[in-house]
């Protein structure tokens, strides 16, 4: 009897252990993927809906593995626009996290799920540091297409809770 409550007691947390392990490697995968993508990047922006001073802007994003591997910096900069807006993306324990350092003076936090094929990795709002009056950043989606042409999709959540979507075509120029 005894040996059965010890193993209704040491499967579940060896499955734990097994699952806990797993979502640390799959964090890390998505984390190497978003390593791979380190260079700079040229393109232009579509919103939904159309926003006069981004839609069909030139758009470039620097991506740099910083902090001995343990940090991506992603910095984008649109023609025109007067803001220069970063993200930071870690891994944290077993998930990968992205942290916006937004114009509109707040910092939301996102977890990462990726897709089947890694080739998507998605964002989703944890939470958010400082004010939420101005709206805030709630969703990032990278996709990979080959080793010179990815795509990111920032939503952005304006007051009154109405999504504003930006779309970046990006092409390496190093």
């Amino acid at each position: 009897m005894k040996t059965l409550k010890s193993l209704k007691i040491a499967l579940p947390l060896a499955l734990l252990s097994l699952s806990t392990l797993a979502f640390g490697q799959a964090a890390q995968t998505s984390f190497d993927q978003i390593k791979s993508l380190a260079g700079t990047w040229e393109g232009t922006v579509t919103t939904v809906p159309a926003a006069a001073a981004y839609q069909g802007k030139h758009l470039q994003v620097s991506l740099r593995v910083t902090s001995s591997g343990n940090a991506v910096l992603h910095e984008m900069k649109v023609a025109g626009a007067p803001d220069d807006p970063i993200t930071m993306l870690y891994v944290n324990g077993n998930r990968l996290f992205l942290r916006h350092y937004c114009d509109a003076g707040n910092r939301p936090r996102m977890v990462a799920t990726a897709s089947p094929d890694g080739k998507t990795i998605t964002f989703n709002l944890v939470d958010v540091s400082g004010s939420k009056s101005h709206g805030f950043m709630e969703h990032v989606v990278f996709t990979a297409i080959d080793a010179g042409h990815h795509t990111e999709d920032w939503t952005f959540l304006e007051p009154g809770n109405h999504p504003a979507r930006a779309h970046f075509d990006l092409h390496r120029v190093q």
